[in-house]
Formats: C-alpha cells, structure tokens, sequence
C-alpha cells in the first residue's frame, strides 16, 4: 500500500550544461521525487507520459518500489530542453514541449485516497487544486512550484498555497512570487496565507526554513 502520493511531470530531459550533453534522459519533478521517497516509503505517482515513453526507465522506477496505477499513456511525453552555464544554479530554457501533459487532467485512483501524505511537485496549480478535491483527508501536504507557473498563473499558485502545510520554491521564485527582494519578507508573506513552513531554496548555498516564530539556515560545506 503506497503511503505518499506524488503529483508532477515525468519527462524526458535534453540537458546541456559545460560538461556535456545528454538528449532525452529521464526527468520530470514526479520522478526525482518518488525516487527520493522510495528510500523511506512507498510512492505512487499520477501523471502521464507517450507511447514514446523508454520501457527502461519504466522497469527502473518500478524496480524502486514506485507504483505506477495512476500514471496514464497518451501520445507523446512532455519534453524539456535547457541548459546551464557555469552557474548551475540557473537552468534556462530552451525548448518546452507540453505534449500529452497540456490537457492532462488529474485522475485520483481510488485506493490513493485515503493516503496521509501528498507531495504537488511541480505542475499545473489548476491540477494541484484538483488533486487536493480527490483526496480526503490528508494529515501533510507540501507543495512545489516554479517560475513558469508563477508567470501564468500566480492566482492559483497563491490558491494551492493557502491549502498546504509546506511551501517549496527556490529564491528567485519567492522574490517573484511576492514582488520584493527580501527572503524573510516573502517568507513572511507565504507563511500569511496559511502553511506551517516555508522553505525556500539556494542552489549551492544551501536552504532557509521559515515557520511562525522560527527560521534555520542551511550551508552546504565543500571539502
């Protein structure tokens, strides 16, 4: 029985950074995050992906004790094509391709319902709403977002937040998302609209987390 749902993309990445190049790897927020989960619980994942979709990768994420009934199959799988210079903190797109997830449309199967724990990686908020109607009555949520998404539909990015306990987004997000350029303001700002905890992200510098009364700084330290 899986215990943490995971909404988000599963994709295939061309990603070109200095170092190299790879063409049509596997990616996808749905998918870095029920790997990561699969070493502490048992996700399952609702997305969708083509007939274009490597059965490998679908055997990899099984093999990880990732269930995979609410992932669908449609025409083609979402494609994102970027690349980063040597801040690697940045990706800049070039090329986004929706396919088959431009009118995906969140299907909850039944057995997911009653899961305690959701995770809305990065999608479409208006997804992300609906994922949260189909589900009952989950003990913790956390969301994710990004800067497309905040760009187009900042209304419902700001409706998702008001019904989850954990915010997630990187710092050029939150300075976007809440118009300012101070981390604890829009911290601030998030925590107003009704979530336990904001974390908010920097690259290589490591991560803030804000509650009410509280924050913590994270570094990461290079030996």
């Amino acid at each position: 029985m899986s215990d943490v749902l995971i909404i988000g993309t599963v994709a295939l990445d061309t990603i070109e950074t200095p170092f190299g190049k790879v063409e049509k790897t596997l990616g996808g927020s749905a998918t870095y995050a029920s790997f990561a989960a699969s070493f502490f619980s048992s996700p399952a994942v609702i997305s969708v992906i083509g007939r274009d979709f490597p059965e490998e990768y679908i055997e990899l994420m099984k093999k990880k004790g990732i269930n995979l009934d609410g992932l669908k199959v449609k025409d083609k799988t979402f494609h994102w094509d970027g690349f980063y210079e040597y801040d690697m903190n940045e990706a800049k797109t070039r090329k986004t391709e929706l396919n088959s997830l431009e009118h995906f449309k969140v299907e909850v199967p039944e057995k997911y319902r009653d899961v305690q724990y959701v995770f809305l990686a990065n999608i479409d908020p208006e997804q992300q709403l609906e994922t949260l109607r189909q589900v009952k009555k989950p003990k913790f949520v956390v969301l994710d977002t990004m800067n497309f998404w905040i760009n187009h539909k900042r209304g419902s990015v700001i409706e998702v937040i008001k019904k989850v306990d954990v915010l997630l987004l990187n710092d050029g997000e939150a300075r976007q998302l809440f118009n300012t350029v101070n981390l604890v303001n829009a911290a601030n700002q998030a925590l107003s609209l009704g979530p336990k905890a904001v974390i908010i992200k920097k690259g290589e510098h490591g991560a803030l987390l804000f509650t009410k009364n509280k924050h913590f700084n994270v570094i990461l330290w290079k030996t």
